[in-house]
């Protein structure tokens, strides 16, 4: 008994390779650094950056962008 393919071909004829370069990429994406379950997720409100202001905007009207929400 075989098992479901975790990747389908849903259009086009790939070669070998466009297949082994999509599935680098999906196991690339699957593995990537992220919380885990035993790393608890941090608040935002102790994010550090918060605290950084951002760069004020110069130029021609900077001193109404200077008011909008980013």
């Amino acid at each position: 008994m075989s098992a479901a393919p975790h990747l389908r071909v849903v259009r086009g004829n790939p070669d070998d390779v466009e297949l082994a370069a999509v599935t680098a990429v999906v196991v690339g994406l699957a593995s990537a650094d992220g919380p885990t379950a035993d790393e608890p997720r941090r608040s935002a409100w102790s994010d550090k950056s918060r605290q950084v202001r951002r760069p004020l905007p110069h130029g021609p009207g900077a001193w109404r962008s200077s008011a909008l929400p980013y």
